[in-house]
């Protein structure tokens, strides 16, 4: 098998995206040990330093594992990068569904399980938040930004009050999608402002220990602008 490097594609990234594709393609199982440098190298016609980086980038990803002195091993087959740019493209509606899935599970969880750091954390994020609107409740446009990770900052703390490692992890991964969702949200007048009613009173009842509390109120949070999203989905 030779490989070419397509247009400005580095031939690491092209190495990259063929042992990608068997990775995908079951080629390897999860758990295999996959051949060594060497072997990839005459298989591919590439030079070793090139495959070690490939290697390199694959391990990065979550795809494979290196262990010392035993080889390279398929962790995934899953390309997470992919499952990425997946959740990229989606668009706010679905963005939204998916927190909402997240965040009323994370806000019962923290109802059981949080320590007053996680409501500190999740004070400080609303004060700073409240602290760039004007005396109208609006956000100036250059605040936006800044607005939105003061917000994304509270909801990371509410699913950090989870004390959940995996649920934790995979809000960090999705909430580059949340911010963007909700800077577009933001500078859109058709979509309804955020109420710091509806933040405190999810803080609140996560406070209380109250999980069913929790739940509704991250749900109740959430479901104005997942509402606002649909009815402007069914006026196009």
């Amino acid at each position: 098998m030779t490989l070419q490097a397509a247009g400005r594609q580095s031939l690491v990234d092209t190495v990259v995206d063929a042992l990608r594709a068997q990775l995908s393609a079951g080629e390897w199982r999860i758990g295999d040990r996959i051949p060594t440098e060497h072997a990839l190298a005459e298989q591919l016609q590439v030079g070793r330093n090139t495959v070690r980086e490939a290697v390199r980038v694959l391990v990065h990803a979550g795809m494979l594992r290196s262990r010392q002195g035993e080889g390279t091993f398929v962790v995934s087959a899953a390309d997470p990068a992919a499952i990425m740019r997946g959740v990229q493209r989606s668009g706010v509606r679905d963005v939204l569904e998916v927190r909402i899935a997240l965040e009323t599970e994370a806000a019962r969880l923290a109802a059981l399980r949080h320590e007053p750091t996680d409501l500190e954390r999740m004070r400080a994020a609303l004060d700073a938040q409240r602290g760039l609107e004007d005396a109208e409740g609006r956000v100036p446009a250059g605040s936006l930004e800044l607005y939105a990770d003061h917000d994304i900052a509270f909801h990371q703390a509410v699913v950090g009050a989870a004390h959940n490692a995996a649920l934790s992890a995979t809000y960090e991964w999705f909430s580059s999608s949340v911010r963007e969702a909700l800077v577009s949200g933001l500078g859109d007048r058709e979509m309804p402002q955020l109420l710091h009613g509806d933040h405190h009173a999810v803080l609140e009842a996560i406070a209380s220990g109250d999980p069913d509390a929790a739940e509704s109120a991250a749900r109740t949070l959430l479901d104005r602008p997942k509402r606002a999203v649909e009815a402007l989905l069914t006026e196009r």
